[in-house]
């Protein structure tokens, strides 16, 4: 009977130890596969900000564009505008520099 006990005993301690090893395993497993987890979020993390980086970059350059030529629109009809009002321009500084003179030549007279 005594041996049979030891047997069990035996056999106890080796399951014990193979349960022991398993979880070691399975601990080194799990923070193998967490590493490499943490690794992938950093590495998407940093690629999604690459990305918005890139966009963000492409965005102001295109408001920039688009506000330079906006700048040359109104430029463009600014000098249409005045080109096509020259005249009443010409005959509106006419008129206020006749105005000037003349009351000058008033407040002179009297």
């Amino acid at each position: 009977m005594k041996p049979i006990i030891e047997e069990v005993l035996h056999v106890e301690e080796e399951v014990s130890n193979i349960l022991k090893q398993a979880r070691i395993r399975a601990s080194e497993i799990r923070n193998a596969a967490d590493k490499e987890s943490s690794e992938k979020m950093n590495a998407a993390k940093e690629q999604t900000r690459e990305i918005i980086q890139t966009a963000v970059e492409q965005a102001r350059k295109q408001a920039e564009l688009l506000a330079e030529e906006k700048l040359k629109q109104a430029e463009l009809q600014k000098d249409a505008l005045m080109n096509s009002n020259a005249e009443k321009v010409n005959s509106l500084v006419d008129n206020i520099c006749k105005v000037i003179l003349r009351t000058e030549f008033d407040t002179d007279t009297k």
